[in-house]
């Protein structure tokens, strides 16, 4: 029990400090609160290839890990903007968006980086806590 929140709490650790370090570069600020959320959206993306057989192609733990980050920023939004009035982050200006919280263009991007968390969450569980060594299929007949 122990051992699993340490590597969860590792794995939150390194996907919110990533996130906030890609908030950086993009906009150029990001508050404590997508630490927090970018830490939780990378464990449960990396948890998709515990679910799930390794034979899934790659491209759909992207789509499967682009949902997982919509839904959560959609839920996350709800409470810290529209509830709480943090305003954190607000999409109302891009087309395809819902209340402002979520929008069509980064679901893409969250498809992007959602491959990139897959792969690097499954070297970090082999490097650091010796899970099974990462294999990938990018596309299945």
């Amino acid at each position: 029990m122990l051992h699993h929140l340490f590597k969860h709490g590792v794995l939150v650790f390194v996907g919110g400090f990533l996130y906030v370090v890609i908030e950086l570069l993009w906009r150029g600020y990001s508050h404590w609160s997508m630490f927090f959320l970018g830490g939780v959206c990378f464990v449960v993306i990396g948890l998709i290839n515990e679910l799930f057989a390794w034979d899934m192609p790659l491209w759909r733990q992207g789509l499967i890990g682009a949902v997982i980050v919509t839904v959560l920023e959609f839920a996350v939004g709800c409470v810290i903007n529209l509830w709480l009035k943090w305003d954190v982050w607000d999409y109302s200006h891009v087309p395809f968006n819902l209340f402002g919280q979520i929008c069509l263009p980064f679901a893409v991007v969250w498809f992007t980086l959602s491959l990139a968390a897959v792969v690097l969450d499954d070297y970090l569980r082999f490097w650091l806590f010796g899970e099974e060594k990462p294999h990938y299929i990018f596309w299945k007949r």
